[in-house]
Order: structure tokens, then sequence, then C-alpha cells
């Protein structure tokens, strides 16, 4: 399958990136010739240096050949002028990234799907809905619903008192002392690196866990790791960037919502757009303004000014001053793993949450299946059926010589799910929900084909 990727920053990138690893044809356009030389170098893909709104670039790019086109440079214009250019000359689909929100509105003059636009990806809708999503689990760094929220995976950190109740136990003894419920763990990321544990895994203070279960299990796994339960009531957003603008806008009607901002006159402005929601001017990094609007009674505390470093000290100082949950947006994601590590907060950036969800409607619209990437833990998930007479549905799972670099996490048999273990046995008619790196996946694809 042919790919045109047109902008090279950090969202085509990663896209990019995800694509190539599975033997997609992909070509990169982009106008700035470091940008280039960082994709020629790093990535398996055909670099195209040249403005991907001209259409002697984009015939030089074999746009004409392309399944898909996507159009995610910064700039809305050039990516709805480059959409156009690439619907003349005869791509197949085409996806815009578009920041202003405005096109998306029933009252806009200009229309995407008249630029030839298939699907519009608003990168500040694609971080709220992970935000949102954070925001039900506030005790993880990650979370992520599947089969339509009947099955969770939360990262959690394992601290010095879950550390005591795990000790000396293997996560196979862990998981013979839970028979009132079933869960696996896809990954632990251990200083910086992301473990795909096997049986005899043992638990160290500061390792990351991700557990998968169903929804309903989750105050179980909370007993087992003696924590809490709590939901999250008290919001306080730092920064009215448009990601803080539509967060509060999107919640303030459920939640009681606090906006925070630096700028007096950009406050007074965005408190006459938001009904619901209690604008203040203050600083997020000022421990005693913090103190002062009782930081220890927020439940979720979310910075998302458009200075990443002043959203990793306020984020850092929600967390020491007793909030229970700290989400940090950032927009270089190779600070995200360490800063879990260090363990003050979640981390989300916009460009990945765009990336992410370009990807989910590619892998989609192929074969029928759900995909989402975790960058921070290198695995992807996704659906796969077992066609009849294939490896995987031989044996039980413990008595099959599964890549390492891979975990089956649920199998839904006819709307059934339930948490694989070692003697599940898959047929022709279980879809599988599968944990697994990049380079593993071409050796469980086949597993399950015959």
């Amino acid at each position: 399958m042919k790919v045109i990727i047109i902008g090279a920053g950090e969202v085509g990138f990663h896209v990019a990136k995800a694509l190539s690893e599975e033997n997609y044809d992909i070509t990169i356009v982009d106008i700035d010739s470091e940008k280039c030389q960082r994709a020629t170098e790093n990535l398996d893909v055909i670099v195209v240096e040249g403005n991907g709104a001209s259409p002697k670039v984009l015939l030089d790019a074999k746009v004409c050949d392309a399944d898909y086109v996507l159009c995610l440079t910064k700039v809305d214009e050039i990516n709805l002028i480059a959409s156009q250019q690439s619907h003349e000359l005869g791509a197949n689909k085409i996806i815009a990234r578009l920041r202003d929100q405005q096109y998306s509105s029933r009252d806009s003059i200009i229309k995407p799907e008249k630029f030839g636009v298939d699907m519009v990806i608003h990168p500040e809708y694609e971080v709220c809905r992970e935000i949102i999503q954070l925001m039900k689990y506030p005790y993880a760094v990650q979370a992520r619903s599947f089969e339509g929220g009947r099955l969770t995976m939360v990262g959690i950190r394992i601290d010095r008192w879950k550390k005591l109740l795990l000790d000396n136990k293997t996560l196979s003894e862990i998981c013979k002392t839970t028979d009132r419920f079933r869960f696996t763990v896809v990954a632990v990321l251990r200083d910086n690196e992301s473990i795909m544990p096997s049986s005899d895994f043992k638990f160290r203070e500061g390792d990351i866990a991700h557990f998968v279960l169903k929804s309903k299990n989750i105050d179980r796994l909370l007993d087992l790791l003696n924590i809490t339960s709590s939901v999250s009531d008290n919001i306080m957003i730092v920064g009215g960037s448009k990601i803080g603008r539509t967060l509060a806008a999107q919640i303030s009607k459920d939640y009681n919502v606090r906006l925070i901002d630096y700028d007096r006159p950009k406050a007074g402005n965005i408190s006459t757009k938001l009904e619901d929601a209690m604008v203040v001017y203050g600083d997020g990094t000022d421990v005693e303004f913090l103190k002062a609007e009782n930081i220890q009674e927020v439940d979720t505390f979310i910075a998302v000014t458009e200075n990443e470093k002043t959203n990793l000290i306020s984020g850092m100082l929600a967390n020491h001053l007793g909030a229970k949950q700290s989400i940090i947006h950032v927009v270089n994601t190779d600070y995200m793993p360490t800063i879990k590590e260090i363990g003050f907060g979640a981390v989300i950036s916009k460009n990945l949450s765009t990336a992410n969800s370009i990807l989910r409607k590619l892998h989609s619209d192929i074969s029928d299946t759900s995909v989402a990437a975790f960058h921070e833990i290198g695995l992807d998930a996704f659906e796969l059926q077992p066609e009849e007479g294939s490896e995987i549905t031989t044996k039980t799972l413990n008595r099959l010589n599964i890549p390492k670099d891979s975990i089956i996490g649920m199998i839904n048999h006819h709307g059934k799910i339930s948490v694989a273990h070692g003697n599940s046995q898959l047929t022709e008619e279980d879809i599988a929900l599968v944990f697994a790196k990049p380079e593993a996946r071409i050796k469980i694809n086949k597993m399950f084909t015959s």
C-alpha cells in the first residue's frame, strides 16, 4: 500500500515510522531540508524535498498512485491546498490535519470536503479525548479502553508500598492468588526500557506496570495493589491554550473546572466564552498561588500551556503539593518515558495523539481491526482473527511458541470477552487482542494465517 505523507514534523515522522515498520510503501514530502535529512537517516522511506502544495512536487512523489495522502504540515492552508492538488491528481483517500476547529463547524464557509478531504484530524480534539480518558483513572499514568469500554489497560507505578505486597512473588504466583478475577501485564517500563514480562517476572520499586483486565474488575486490581479508588471532580487546568479552552468547554458541565492563565486580558476574554468554568488570572508555577487555590483539594491537575517547561514545573509542583493526579502536556515526546519514571504525573502529547488517531483510521480502513500505538512502551495493540487451520488454533497458548515480544491480552468469542491465560485456546470464531512490539508483528500475524 502506497502512502504519501506531506509534512515531516513530529506527527508526520511518527506516522511514517510506524507505517514503515509494517512494510508500507512510504513517501515523505517536506520543504525543510533538515526534516528531510532526519527522515532519510532514520526511516526506511522515500523522501522528496519540496513544497507539498506544489503540483510538480506532488507529481514527483507519484501522488497519482497513492492509496492515502496524509497532509500533516503545521499550516492548515497548506494542508487544504495539498489535499485539493492530491485529489485532482488522482489520490484515492486523503486525511488532513487541521488546527482550526472552525473548518468542521456546520456554518463554515470553507468545507474540507470541497478540497477532496475524506477525514479531518483536529489535534486538540484528539489530545482532549486522551486527557478525559486519563481523568477516569486518577491513580494511572496511562489508560486506554477497548471493546467499547469493557476492557481497560492501565499503567500504574509500583511504589514501595505496592512492592511490599508483591515482593518476591513472580507474576505467575500473583495471578494465582487473584482467583476472583484475571488480569495480564502486557508491558513494564523499567529504567526507560520496555519489558514484556514472562511468568517468572518479578516487580521492582519504580516499575510502571501496564495491566489489561475487564473494566468491571479494576476495583479488585486496586485492592491487590493497595490503592484507594477515587474519582475526579475538582479539575484545575493551567493554560488558556487551544487545548485548555477546548478541554474546559468539553468537561465543565460535568466537573468543577478552574482554568488558570497568566495573561490577564486573555483570561478575561476566555471567561466570557466559558459559562460553566471559573477562569482565574494567575501563575501555575507560583507555589503560593497554588496553595491559595487549595491545590491539595484538586483531583486532577492538567498543565497545557504552550510552554512545555512551564507544564513540567507546574505539574511537578502540583504533584508535590497534594493534587491527586497530574497530567502534563509536552511537545517533545522524548521526555515522556523519563517523566513517567520520575513519577510525578501522566504525560500526553497532542502530536502523538494525532499520529495515533491517523494510524487507527488507516488500519481500520484496511483490515477492519482497531489498532492503538503506545509510544512510551513501544507496543502496538491490534485485533487478529485466526484463519481455519492456523497454528494459533492448534494448541493452548502455553504450548505454543508465541514470539517473545508479543502477548495475547484478550479473547472475544461471539461478543463475550475474557482475559487470555496460558490454558486459553483460540478458534477461528474468536478475535484476539494482541499487544506486540513492531518487530514481532509479522511473526505473530503468521501464526493467525493458515
